[in-house]
């Protein structure tokens, strides 16, 4: 396969690969997702990660048919990435994409929670070491004998159920054997220091033969004047210093003792040259043969070591996505075929906010199409029904934005395979997901390149998902209602899942039958003047703007009296008695 035929491979980029890691290495690791080789042979990892994303994704990424359904997806990695044990597991989470089949998700689903499941069930000193075994993976730069000593650690942690079972069967004396012939050369190829006792010694020894021989006249002057008269007796005493001070032999410092040395100085300068000479022919020997040893070793362990760094990684992918669920207390989502297409979340939290730590995250209730939502929070007028594709309405900051946000959420997490935010979720997997977010420019460009990205998906065969968010936004109230009119009917006559948020919801009768009106209520003031919202929507109901909140709170914060006229008399046109009575449920006085 040439590299060129992979998505976002041009012929440069294609240089670069081939001149940083050669072709075959190239796609080596476009098929295996490796992030950290594409950006290491110079790509940007923001490149990296979509050639990666298109090349083992499938068609995936196509479901993803809109910028804010792409913003989404990468909001949703982001949060996933923070719980990543290694940077490979987190390369490995940014290149997950939406699963073509149900049976992938399934599968996925099945070694998440067994993970999960796995980790919640470990003592925290496991735990601990699970995760001091993975920083160390991690300083290693995740290398193959770092890969095999994390395999031992996580195997004297004895963890050995959910994903920990893919290295309980691996052999620990082979295991080991391996990290010893692994850990035993350096980045050179060379055998590095402490892996062989003896090679140590000989190298030892010659780097102290080669600092005497740098110091010889000053040795030769010490011994002198130590009493040494005649030959016998400067030989014994030089002998005796270099099996002091080298540890070499006796054999072998006196086979270097020349028996023709003029004087002293000859003498001793032959000697250290000769067992220089033959201290490095000895380690060049005994250094080919302890490699040979531990590439004997490598070779004969090989299965081991491959089962070793296989098991790590993919135990690192599946703790990082398990602490992601756990985290956010996510649930296995519940797959509907699309004969009976639905969309529905009981008790759903939206992410983000949770991310942020909003400890008043209210969870909400939502279902479209063919649920099982027997029952929604106290208070809401009605259980949801079964129309495919609903109108929500009401309040300013009641969260309407942010319910559409959460679905998103939770579809495109099903589709990975991953636990939802939930207590329960029904989820149709779809071929199109089309978020649009609300965008206040109001121009025939922007409404343009808007309908060219939200019709298309709905014109094209298979289920979509519509969330679209205040379509009014980008045109004139009455033209957009017209549209927004428009595009419903579509998405009811394409069979589409469909939520669309609108304060034009008067102005869309009549709706398809199919369609039904949701709203969200804001319910007054507390007493420091905030909006209460109850952002649980009461289905088969309008929900109302509530303007007299907002002028209540600007009547009561006005800095002078001047300034509060203005805003009484804009109380006058909303409804006096609907202001004060506001206000005076908030307990607020003039005197305040």
């Amino acid at each position: 396969m040439r590299l060129e035929e992979y998505w976002g491979v041009g012929p440069k980029t294609r240089e670069t690969l081939i001149e940083g890691l050669g072709r075959e290495r190239a796609i080596e690791a476009i098929e295996s997702g490796d992030v950290r080789a594409l950006v290491d042979a110079g790509l940007a990892r923001g490149r990296a990660t979509r050639i990666l994303r298109r090349a083992t994704g499938d068609d995936g990424i196509d479901v993803l048919a809109t910028s804010d359904a792409r913003s989404a997806y990468k909001e949703l990695l982001d949060l996933a990435v923070d719980h990543a044990v290694t940077r490979r597991a987190a390369d490995r989470i940014r290149v997950l994409t939406p699963l073509s089949s149900r049976a992938a998700m399934e599968a996925r689903l099945d070694d998440v929670l067994a993970a999960r499941d796995a980790w919640t069930e470990l003592p925290e000193t496991d735990r601990e070491a699970v995760l001091e075994a993975y920083d160390h993976y991690d300083e290693r730069a995740e290398s193959e004998h770092a890969a095999v000593e994390t395999a031992l650690a996580l195997l004297e942690a004895d963890v050995d159920s959910g994903p920990f079972e893919s290295i309980a069967d691996l052999d620990r004396e082979r295991l080991a054997a391996a990290a010893d012939a692994l850990g035993a050369f350096d980045d050179r190829g060379r055998v590095r220091a402490g892996a062989d006792e003896e090679l140590d010694r000989l190298r030892n020894a010659l780097g102290t033969v080669e600092d005497i021989d740098a110091n010889a006249l000053e040795l030769i002057e010490e011994l002198r004047g130590e009493g040494v008269r005649d030959v016998g007796q400067f030989r014994e005493a030089f002998e005796e210093h270099l099996l002091a001070e080298t540890e070499v032999t006796v054999d072998r410092v006196r086979a270097a003792m020349p028996t023709d040395a003029t004087d002293a100085t000859d003498f001793v300068g032959a000697t250290l040259r000769t067992l220089r000479s033959d201290l490095a022919d000895a380690i060049d020997e005994r250094e080919d043969a302890v490699a040979s040893d531990f590439e004997a070793t490598l070779e004969e362990t090989r299965d081991t070591v491959d089962q070793a760094v296989s098991a790590v990684d993919d135990i690192a992918l599946s703790l990082s996505l398990a602490r992601f669920a756990l985290a956010y207390d996510c649930t296995r989502p519940a797959f509907r075929d699309e004969t009976n297409a639905a969309v529905a979340v009981v008790d759903a939290r939206n992410l983000t906010l949770a991310a942020a730590d909003e400890e008043s995250v209210q969870p909400v209730t939502y279902a479209l199409g063919d649920h099982d939502v027997t029952g929604v929070p106290t208070g809401v007028n009605a259980v949801p029904g079964e129309e495919h594709v609903s109108v929500l309405t009401g309040a300013n900051s009641g969260g309407k934005t942010t319910l559409l946000e959460t679905c998103c959420q939770v579809v495109l997490l099903a589709m990975m395979g991953l636990p939802v935010p939930a207590e329960r979720a029904t989820v149709t997997p779809v071929d199109s997901l089309v978020f649009h977010r609300r965008h206040a420019s109001f121009n025939a460009g922007v409404l343009e390149s808007t309908l060219r990205s939200i019709v298309p998906p709905l014109s094209a065969d298979g289920r979509t998902l519509m969330l679209v968010d205040e379509f009014e936004a980008i045109t004139e109230p009455g033209s957009a209602a017209d549209l927004l009119h428009g595009l419903v009917t579509l998405a009811v006559e394409r069979e589409a899942l469909g939520v669309f948020v609108t304060h034009l919801a008067d102005d869309l009768e009549p709706l398809p039958s199919e369609a039904r009106v949701d709203g969200i209520f804001a319910e007054g003031l507390n007493t420091d003047l905030e909006l209460q919202v109850d952002y649980q929507p009461r289905f088969d109901t309008v929900g109302r703007s509530t303007p007299e909140f907002i002028v209540s709170r600007l009547v009561a914060n006005a800095d002078d009296r001047s300034e509060r006229a203005g805003f009484e008399t804009l109380a006058e046109a909303v409804g006096d008695e609907t202001v004060q009575r506001t206000l005076a449920d908030a307990n607020w006085t003039a005197d305040d």
